[in-house]
């Protein structure tokens, strides 16, 4: 890479996430590198920032996002229609699933060390969402976006003063815990009516639908077990006509990817869908909050370059192919 940038919320993870900038950058001094860092300063910050970068490089670059899933959500969305620009990750957020999505380690230092060996080789084309609000406004998605139930709860997590407090605690995964069975007994579920490559589907008493481009989302649910972010596909989940109890079984499942098995789950996969209800429903993308249903979702791809550890589809689907030849 011509240009290495960093962009670091300080925010992140109750501020935790300057001591985990403070570890890489006394990592970087052992480096013959030459990089810029950036921090953020508002929420919305990251993608102006890297929108900036990007304007100001006509040559390969690197930004690496420091921070939580929302972090790296904002860079994407600020690069998206950059070609010349290559994304990493450093988790310093309470979430992080992207790491565990595209197998970036947990700890730092190491995650620093993945992304220069990564560097040197060629990075990842991966797919991403991109999401039609009713009035027009465009946002995009690399990990999953989700429609109800889950997207009230990212919503209040996200506003609330109880994730400061988890984080501080070092439990910030739970806090996702702590607002589901908060919002269980009051949350009212609705028909959602969904179209789905241009078929459509009318399901009654639904908790919430996922789109999802890899398996992981609210702090290492795997939502979407099969999911793959470069095979041009989504995987979609719709969560309907269960009980608030059955709910919560289906809940304790899911971080095992085992909830796939209730009838009450519906599975699928497709390029295009749209989302439907006959009241406005919270919308979030990779966990932070952007409007409400109606929507429209399309697939971009291969329409982003990551470094990632994770396998190609087609690097698995020719060894695959290659273990079933025989001579």
């Amino acid at each position: 890479m011509n240009h290495i940038y960093f962009i670091v919320n300080p925010k992140a993870r109750n501020g935790y996430c300057m001591k985990t900038w403070k570890k890489i950058e006394d990592h970087l001094k052992g480096e013959n590198l030459t990089y810029l860092a950036f921090f953020t300063d508002y929420p919305g910050h990251a993608q102006v920032l890297s929108s900036q970068i990007a304007a100001k490089s006509q040559e390969n670059t690197l930004i690496i996002a420091v921070g939580g899933d929302g972090t790296m959500h904002e860079v994407m969305n600020g690069v998206v229609h950059d070609k010349h620009i290559t994304l990493g990750f450093i988790p310093g957020g309470s979430g992080n699933d992207f790491s565990r999505g595209y197998h970036i380690p947990a700890d730092p230092v190491e995650a620093l060390s993945c992304i220069l060996r990564l560097m040197k080789q060629k990075a990842s084309a991966i797919d991403i969402g991109k999401i039609t609000l009713q009035d027009a406004s465009k946002h995009y998605f690399i990990n999953n976006m989700g429609a109800g139930f889950d997207a009230i709860i990212s919503y209040e997590v996200n506003q609330s003063k109880m994730k400061a407090l988890f984080n501080k605690l070092s439990l910030g995964r739970l806090v996702y815990v702590y607002f589901l069975i908060k919002k269980l007994f009051t949350y009212k579920t609705s028909t959602i009516d969904i179209s789905i490559d241009g078929k459509k589907h009318i399901f009654d008493k639904t908790w919430f639908v996922t789109v999802s481009n890899q398996p992981y989302y609210g702090g290492g649910m795997k939502i979407a077990p099969a999911a793959e972010p470069d095979d041009g596909l989504f995987d979609i989940t719709v969560v309907h006509q269960l009980s608030r109890l059955k709910l919560l079984l289906v809940f304790i499942s899911v971080f095992w990817g085992k909830h796939i098995h209730f009838k009450e789950v519906k599975s699928f996969k497709g390029r295009v869908v749209s989302v439907h209800s006959p009241t406005s429903l919270h919308v979030h993308a990779d966990g932070e909050q952007i409007g409400y249903t109606p929507l429209n979702i399309d697939l971009q791809a291969k329409n982003l370059k990551v470094l990632t550890r994770r396998r190609k589809t087609e690097e698995v689907e020719l060894k695959e192919r290659d273990s079933n030849d025989f001579y």
